[in-house]
């Protein structure tokens, strides 16, 4: 599908932005928002702990660079989610985030090994409970971003906001101004 105007462009991001989803939705929106932006804020506050220390110690290749990337990432769309802006668009890339961090630290738990150069957290007990309870805010995460990624911000977020004042504009008269349902005189 080829975008020919700025209307297509519109008529697109209303699609993307478009909510039926109640209000309450704000609580899970704040919830995994919340968690992303204290996170990527941490990679840069404690480096060595979370940051590229981290990615250095689990496998992650580039540290130096993957690791400021992905703190920008998360709080960038952390802070997306947590106002409800483009929402949909702001899980996107989280879903990627979350299922590497699944990825590369919980597996390895799980099977008991490093695998693909990721390596083997130092933890009492490995296997499926010792998996399970070490990934129940990555599980929780990924399912808040699905669920975001399905309903949308909901009604009380600037997606709904946006979409709102976009649909009452598109209502207006023709020649119009934005906000003022008056049409102009004839001359």
């Amino acid at each position: 599908m080829a975008l020919r105007n700025e209307t297509d462009v519109m008529n697109v991001f209303q699609k993307f932005s478009e909510t039926r989803a109640p209000a309450s939705v704000a609580l899970i929106r704040f919830m995994v928002g919340a968690v992303f932006l204290s996170e990527g804020i941490q990679k840069f506050l404690m480096p060595d702990a979370n940051g590229a220390g981290r990615f250095a110690r689990i496998g992650i290749p580039s540290p130096e660079i993957l690791a400021p990337f992905v703190a920008v990432l998360e709080i960038g769309c952390g802070t997306l989610l947590i106002v409800g802006w483009l929402t949909r668009l702001a899980a996107m890339p989280l879903l990627i985030d979350i299922s590497v961090a699944i990825l590369s630290t919980k597996v390895p738990i799980l099977l008991g090994k490093g695998y693909w150069g990721f390596s083997l957290p130092k933890l009492t007990t490995y296997g499926f409970w010792s998996m399970a309870h070490e990934a129940r805010t990555d599980f929780a995460m990924l399912m808040g971003l699905v669920f975001l990624l399905c309903v949308g911000a909901g009604s009380a977020s600037l997606d709904a906001a946006l979409a709102n004042h976009s649909s009452a504009d598109a209502g207006a008269a023709p020649g119009a101004q934005a906000g003022n349902s008056r049409s102009k005189p004839a001359e």
